[in-house]
């Protein structure tokens, strides 16, 4: 439901906050007031193209924010935030917000986060349903006309199987289409993936082997060098007549003789013997070293050519080994494939004859199960229509089912066969015409009405929203009208303009619309009404203040 609606700076609004109640809410007042702007408030943060003339004269932008509960709400909103990378709900609130400045700027957010006009309005067809001069109505789209009248005749499931089946017919389609191609490009795939799969299983690769190559191939290249040192290091050592084991032991001797001549001298001699012994394990450890190393022209140059096909095949496959032997396995795969295309088609040809078959018995099912809910349908609006002062009219659903597959020039429609159209015939003697038609507001809003009246349990949209919904409309039709208001409000919450005390009365919560004038500036104001402004109100919609009108009111609101 909605439950705050916040418009800055928009037409004669400065600053307004209307807080919204479940249920029925009217919203009433004299013609001029500003009633209007409240549902054009609605319609901007709804994504509805913005007009920069809507701007409060005087100021530079002016900004939308409508808060919604959405914890009862069937559609997969968390999933469609996370799809465009959206702010999740907290605590069940969704917050929407549109912003526009004289310059042109247009701005909209979603629970905080930057967004498109296009998602903004996506999301606006899952929260609201606008009948009015004004709006977008759902109900006159085919393909929701066709949701409704499944969801009355509970056959979602049914629908739900047919879609499943014309989904696995588009993945087999899609296999066949990678198969059907012309010969060159059918042979030039086949030498391309050959190629390939050649090319990276003759070089049987190991994993990490990369590292390890490239290891050894950097200590190889440098073999001439690394043994220059080596022996250099060596000859420091012990091979030189300066070499430091020489000079140590020239050193142990001094120390031997200086501990013959001090006993303290001792830990000297010791520390004199680890060092020696230290120098020695190096001597041996670099002699080791020099031995391994071999300068091997032959082995250098072949673990220079491994390290080139190693890169080359990363450079094509993939960024690590393990990459490319994926890419491998997958290139091997689709050779094999096309390797045996005929046969293949075959098989996909079969498969998608028998899914055809399926397809068609389950959509003929369907279809006839259609036919079956249009009656009840079509009976149960009409009664409501002629509740409505449509004496002698007809609601009627137009049905156009396809008898062949064949017949659908592009893909099939996962709902089935069908194409259905409301059609409404407004006075006896008339032709009906589809809903999409009807030219007066106040007709298509008593029609929206009556099907909202029949469709109140089905129907996902939580807050409908009807605006000239008692035009031409007066005495006993008024209190039907305000009846079947309070009959949807039971199940979703409503939001009604209205001129008529017959419809305002029953309502959950009564708001009206004044007009003030401030420091020379009119502004246009809304107020939630106590039990006693409401007869105050709906006396003045009576024709005045007079006690006949009071007692009226009163009577009204019992």
């Amino acid at each position: 439901m909605l439950t705050t609606l916040r418009i800055k700076n928009l037409a004669l609004v400065s600053d307004l906050t209307l807080e919204l109640q479940p249920g029925c809410n009217v919203i009433t007042g004299e013609t001029g007031a500003g009633k209007s702007i409240i549902l054009g408030a609605l319609n901007l943060v709804l994504g509805e193209r913005a007009d920069r003339t809507l701007i409060r004269s005087g100021e530079e932008s002016c900004s939308v924010e409508a808060v919604f509960d959405v914890k009862k709400l069937r559609a997969p909103l968390k999933s469609f935030l996370e799809e465009n990378g959206l702010e999740p709900c907290e605590e069940n609130q969704l917050v929407l917000k549109r912003a526009f400045t004289s310059a042109g700027t247009n701005r909209q957010f979603i629970n905080g986060s930057p967004t498109t006009l296009a998602t903004l309005g996506s999301l606006g067809e899952w929260l609201v349903d606008m009948h009015g001069p004004h709006d977008h109505q759902s109900l006159l789209h085919a393909a929701k006309q066709l949701a409704i009248l499944d969801a009355f005749g509970g056959l979602e499931k049914m629908r739900g199987e047919f879609g499943e089946l014309v989904r696995r017919r588009s993945v087999l389609e899609n296999e066949k289409s990678a198969l059907v191609v012309d010969e060159k490009t059918y042979a030039q795939q086949l030498d391309r993936l050959r190629f390939q799969v050649q090319e990276i299983s003759t070089a049987r690769l190991q994993p990490g082997e990369d590292e390890a190559v490239e290891t050894e191939f950097h200590r190889a290249n440098n073999a001439a060098k690394l043994l220059q040192l080596s022996q250099a290091a060596l000859d420091v050592l012990s091979e030189s007549d300066t070499s430091l084991l020489t000079q140590s032991g020239a050193v142990g001797r001094v120390l031997a003789e200086l501990q013959r001549v001090d006993i303290g001298a001792a830990s000297l001699v010791e520390l004199h013997v680890q060092a020696s012994e230290i120098l020695r394990e190096l001597q041996s450890a670099v002699s080791h070293y020099a031995d391994k190393v071999d300068v091997d022209p032959a082995r250098l140059a072949e673990l220079e050519e491994r390290l080139n096909l190693l890169q080359t095949l990363k450079r094509k496959y993939g960024a690590t080994l393990a990459e490319v032997s994926a890419f491998g396995d997958e290139a091997k795969t689709k050779l094999q494939t096309l390797e045996s295309r005929d046969a293949e088609l075959a098989r996909l040809n079969a498969a998608l004859a028998k899914l055809d078959s399926e397809i068609l018995s389950a959509g003929k099912k369907l279809s006839a199960a259609r036919k079956k809910v249009i009656p009840p349908l079509a009976k149960a609006v009409t009664q409501q229509l002629d509740d409505l002062g449509f004496k002698q009219s007809q609601f009627d659903v137009a049905i156009n089912s396809q008898s062949e597959i064949s017949n659908f020039k592009s893909q099939i429609p996962q709902a089935g066969l069908d194409e259905i159209e409301f059609q409404f015939a407004p006075n006896p003697g008339e032709p009906a015409k589809p809903l999409r038609a009807i030219a007066s507001s106040g007709e298509m809003a008593r029609v929206m009405l009556a099907l909202k009246t029949v469709l109140a349990a089905e129907d996902e949209i939580p807050v409908l929203v009807f605006d000239e919904v008692d035009a031409n409309v007066g005495g006993e039709t008024a209190n039907t009208v305000g009846e079947k208001m309070k009959q949807i409000a039971a199940k979703r919450q409503v939001l009604c303009i209205t001129h008529l005390p017959q419809v305002a009365a029953p309502a959950d919560a009564h708001y009206v619309v004044t007009k003030q004038v401030t420091a020379g500036r009119t502004i246009s104001e809304i107020h939630l009404l106590g039990k006693k402004d409401r007869v105050t109100e709906l006396a003045r919609m009576l024709g005045g203040q007079s006690t006949a009108a009071r007692k009226h009111a009163e009577a009204l609101l019992k």
